[in-house]
């Protein structure tokens, strides 16, 4: 149609190009389409004649202005599309030209179109040389974005490289980390499959396989692409793929249908579903005028294309055809922008003004309109705001397909808000829960993944934490240890607090060794009470009562110092459990040290012309057992002053609980400590030796001699049992150490004159206890 400008079009409303076979004599035929017709493509050619028609009945776009239109079938084929664009650029006016500069007088302002990718870049390509602006509604390939390259090419779709962002988004929206990519073999499929592969891998997603094809390919390699999606085990099926090629795949696929898939569409099939006369012929099966033969129905005018239902007449799904209603008013506005001027009321256009492509061009730049709710304007790349409507094929209850809106994703929105789900979905098979699909199960918490050897990243095994370490996330690479004084729970999903051990008074052992040590220090107390209440008689006053006496309170301290080592340690009761069984151990041994010394002496006092025992009087024992206590107080305090023992939690002895115990503080000081007591011993054993046969009836360093040999094996037993005792149980042995040497001395001293005193008091006599050689 002519017009004061015009504007041209190219739309692949056929599918193939014929081909023509040139013998180089004759003059070749005019190319022409073959195949059949692709109705939306048709719908799309006649949105763009009624684009123009309504600006052309405009009062406020282009008033007084006609604009025309020249559309062409490019066929879906880059010879023909390159030919019609070449037809489009040379000129409308059929005047040869034969000044030097060449005109463009008669060239169209702009060019709408092409659909696919291919034919678009080939178009691009010789415009651009031209200045003549190329506005495609449906070549979505991110390589066109390219200006060094593409100087003069606009589109109102999005590029590729946002709908693959939106893609791959989308399916790590639904959980999918395992799928399957198909392509068309052309610039549109090939350039598509990469972005959304390389967007894909940053969003953890992983492909099982990557297959290509095209339409004219051999059946042989479709099938393999058939064949390989029947053998795959992922559930997703992402296809960028052009709607003529897909065709040609399903029907492949539905001659042995593979196991369910879910597939997940680019723009360029997933909205899709000759010239009039061949287009009313196939639609209502009937041929017009004298195409008809004679055993064919006759196209006979009562045809209504109301009741059609095809492509072509469905007007519920216009998305892409609003693309060409937007490129028609863009290209429509930057005219207007060139030609016409703006008051604050009407707008003043002359069409007689001669513009050229390139100025239309730079309007087209600039644009920036809304119409019908839409907002249009270009980027620096040529490019519109990356919108897409989420599209759900359900059926229907009649049983017809439906392409319904679920949704819809703005990439201007801040990341996580980009989608916006509107309404329930349908799956695969009719199913309402969304599909599973990934290549291995996720990894729940307190676990870890582990890639399979030479499989992608979303195919590994799960393996259980070690000990002391959790995760608490699902699918967590690695596995972290617990805070220090934590440990993980039996699941090692997550970390408690770590159990506090120590021997307390609420359970069977420290109640048990408590019980031992308040009787002991009960016996002790006992002991003394019968030798006060004898303290006159013979055999108490025959084995030095006031030392005696000593003895006891001592030993009536070592069964108490015990209970020290039960309960929570703190700083004080860590200090005093150790100087205070080193002090009474020594008072005690002290004690017996003395006694043992006075029945030498006794011996050696009742030689003919002894005088020993006024050199080791009531004074002198005391002053020895002050003296050997002496030293132990001050080891003790030398000990606390420097390095006193503190209470501390173990946490190396058991790695799931935590002991308290305390900490020496000094080591040395601590084997100091015993080893004084451990030397009085082995003193007081080796002067009890020599003197256990001794002459007396009743001669006490027998008994001490069999009180030291006990004392002695039960701290030389206790060394090694200490070292090796675990947690609490090396207080135990502590304080078993204190008990058996206690109850060994209490026992070998003291029990067999308790027995005389209470039960033989006839052996109680002075007599007795001074005869010799007598049992």
């Amino acid at each position: 149609m002519d017009g004061d400008y015009v504007i041209g079009g190219v739309f692949s409303i056929h599918h193939y190009l014929h081909t023509v076979m040139h013998n180089y004599t004759i003059m070749p035929e005019s190319p022409r389409c073959t195949g059949s017709i692709d109705s939306r493509e048709l719908r799309l050619s006649h949105t763009m004649v009624f684009a123009i028609e309504e600006i052309n009945n405009s009062t406020e776009l282009l008033p007084g202005i006609k604009l025309g239109y020249q559309i062409h079938d490019s066929c879906a084929s880059v010879p023909l599309a390159m030919h019609v664009t070449f037809q489009l650029s040379n000129g409308l006016d059929p005047v040869f030209n034969t000044r030097e500069e060449c005109s463009q007088s008669g060239t169209v302002m702009a060019i709408i179109g092409e659909s696919g990718s291919t034919p678009s870049i080939s178009m691009s390509r010789i415009i651009g040389s031209f200045d003549i602006p190329q506005v495609s509604h449906f070549a979505t390939c991110a390589c066109l974005s390219d200006k060094q390259q593409y100087p003069s090419f606009f589109r109102t779709i999005p590029s590729d490289q946002f709908q693959a962002d939106a893609l791959a988004k989308l399916i790590k929206h639904f959980g999918w980390t395992w799928i399957g990519a198909v392509r068309s073999d052309s610039d549109y499929g090939n350039n598509g499959m990469a972005s959304f592969l390389d967007a894909a891998q940053k969003e953890g997603i992983c492909v099982e396989y990557s297959e290509s094809f095209y339409r004219t390919h051999p059946r042989s390699r479709i099938q393999r692409v058939a064949d390989v999606i029947r053998r795959s085990t992922s559930m997703i099926i992402v296809a960028f793929a052009a709607s003529g090629d897909l065709r040609i795949l399903l029907q492949e696929l539905s001659l042995e249908p593979s196991p369910p898939r879910q597939w997940i569409g680019s723009e360029a099939w997933v909205a899709a579903s000759p010239i009039l006369t061949e287009f009313w012929e196939d639609a209502f099966s009937c041929r017009l005028g004298k195409s008809s033969a004679i055993d064919e129905n006759v196209c006979d005018g009562t045809e209504n294309i109301k009741t059609l239902q095809d492509p072509y007449t469905d007007t519920s799904q216009l998305r892409i055809s609003n693309m060409v209603y937007k490129a028609v008013y863009a290209i429509a506005h930057a005219i207007h922008n060139a030609v016409c001027q703006d008051t604050n009321s009407t707008a003043q256009c002359d069409k007689f003004t001669r513009i050229e492509s390139k100025q239309v061009l730079t309007q087209l730049k600039k644009v920036t309109f809304s119409q019908n709710g839409y907002d249009v304007s270009f980027d620096a790349n040529g490019d519109p705001v990356a919108r897409y409507e989420l599209v759900n094929w359900q059926k229907s209850d009649s049983g017809n397909i439906e392409m319904v809106t679920v949704g819809h994703y703005d990439a201007s929105l801040p990341t996580g808000q980009e989608f916006r789900i509107i309404r329930n979905l349908t799956w695969v098979e009719g199913l309402t829960q969304v599909p599973v699909s990934v290549c291995s199960d996720s990894c729940p918490p307190g676990t870890r993944k582990v890639l399979q050897k030479g499989k992608p990243m979303c195919c590994y095994d799960c393996i259980p934490c070690p000990e002391g370490k959790f995760s608490n996330a699902t699918d967590s690479p690695e596995c972290f240890p617990c805070p220090k004084e934590f440990w993980p729970n039996a699941e090692r999903d997550t970390c408690f607090p770590k159990p506090v051990e120590f021997l307390s008074f609420d359970e069977v052992l420290g109640i048990i060794l408590a019980a031992f040590s308040v009787g002991g220090a009960c016996l002790a107390v006992i002991t003394a009470a019968v030798f006060f209440r004898h303290r006159t008689s013979p055999i108490v006053r025959a084995n030095n009562s006031e030392l005696s006496f000593l003895l006891l309170f001592s030993l009536t301290l070592c069964f108490l110092c015990s209970l020290t080592f039960i309960g929570a340690p703190s700083d004080w009761s860590c200090m005093l459990r150790h100087t205070a069984f080193g002090i009474t151990f020594v008072l005690c041994i002290s004690c017996v040290l003395g006694k043992t010394i006075v029945v030498l002496m006794a011996f050696k006092a009742n030689l003919p012309g002894s005088n020993v025992m006024k050199w080791f009087g009531p004074t002198q024992q005391r002053m020895t057992v002050v003296s050997f206590t002496f030293i132990q107080v001050l080891i003790c305090t030398i000990w606390l002053v420097l390095h006193p023992p503190f209470p501390m939690k173990n946490l190396t002895t058991f790695k799931e609980r935590i002991i308290l115990e305390c900490a020496l503080g000094s080591a040395i000081g601590f084997w100091v400590v015993l080893g004084y007591i451990g030397l009085l011993a082995l003193f007081c054993f080796v002067l009890a030796v020599l003197a256990r046969k001794l002459p007396d009836n009743f001669n006490e360093a027998k008994l001490i001699t069999f009180s030291m040999l006990i004392f002695c094996a039960v701290w030389i037993t206790f060394i090694p049992a200490y070292v090796s005792s675990p947690g609490k149980f090396t207080v135990a042995v502590e304080i078993f150490a204190i008990l058996a040497s206690s109850f060994g001395l209490i026992l070998c001293i003291f029990a067999p004159k308790c027995y005389i005193i209470l039960f033989k008091p006839e052996k109680n006599t002075k007599k007795h206890v001074m005869n010799k050689n007598q049992s």
